[in-house]
């Protein structure tokens, strides 16, 4: 007999579920100043886990969607007007939260994650006369509360995926920027060696979406360095195809 059907066969008569669904938020930026990937965290002041990091989340009120749960939480934690967000992935593995009852009869918690990216320079982080809200690099993240190591994990792979086959990284970029700009930040998140700057220069402006605004951005001692546009428009024929920007 199989394992799947052995599990069924032994949940067959079991009571159903009783679920409170929370929202959890990934939320993502780059510290161009020192090539840094980030992410948000906030530190929980009750039980369970009080006074341990973790994703800023929220349960879902009485007639809210999971979406405007997933706003609520971002504009009670950061001011930002370039932003990313799209529904990530729902855990509810049982015993996920310690809330839970070992009985069959307790409340279930399930997270419904979202992930987002914004943009580092003007991302505001909102206190509100509470401590405990930061970026942390995403390679210096301790052990979060829950299961939001797993969720964060879930999500760098979501932004790593966006960034090879979408324009996601134009959400965030400044609205004229240099290729070099638009290196840095894929470098910043692939690591270092998942292309030379010459081939992802060459790869990119034959996808034809990067319009040249002809003007330059003159920084140190280098030549004056071309400033590109994202053309919307150009890139709208390319939407639905399985592009690999790098």
């Amino acid at each position: 007999m199989h394992r799947h059907k052995k599990i069924t066969d032994s949940l067959k008569n079991s009571p159903l579920a009783d679920f409170k669904v929370g929202v959890d938020n990934v939320i993502f930026s780059v510290d161009t100043a020192q090539n840094r990937l980030m992410v948000l965290l906030v530190m929980r002041h009750d039980e369970p886990f009080l006074d341990q990091w973790c994703l800023p989340g929220t349960l879902v009120r009485h007639g809210e969607s999971l979406e405007d749960a997933a706003y609520r939480i971002l504009a009670e934690k950061i001011k930002v007007e370039n932003l990313y967000l799209e529904q990530l992935y729902t855990f509810g593995d049982p015993g996920r939260d310690p809330r839970e009852s070992p009985s069959s009869f307790g409340v279930r918690y399930l997270s419904v994650s979202y992930f987002a990216l914004v943009r580092f320079a003007d991302a505001q982080l909102i206190a509100n006369g509470v401590s405990g809200i930061a970026w942390y690099p995403v390679k210096q993240v301790p052990q979060l509360a829950f299961d939001h190591n797993e969720i964060l994990e879930y999500g760098y792979r979501r932004l790593r995926n966006k960034l090879e086959y979408s324009p996601i990284a134009f959400e965030v970029l400044p609205e004229v920027f240099t290729l070099s700009d638009l290196y840095q930040l894929y470098a910043t998140v692939l690591g270092e060696n998942f292309s030379d700057y010459s081939n992802f220069r060459t790869r990119l402006l034959k996808l034809g979406f990067l319009s040249d605004t002809g003007l330059k951005a003159s920084r140190g001692a280098g030549r004056p360095a071309s400033l590109y546009r994202f053309d919307a428009e150009a890139f709208a024929p390319l939407k639905d195809k399985p592009l690999v920007f790098i």
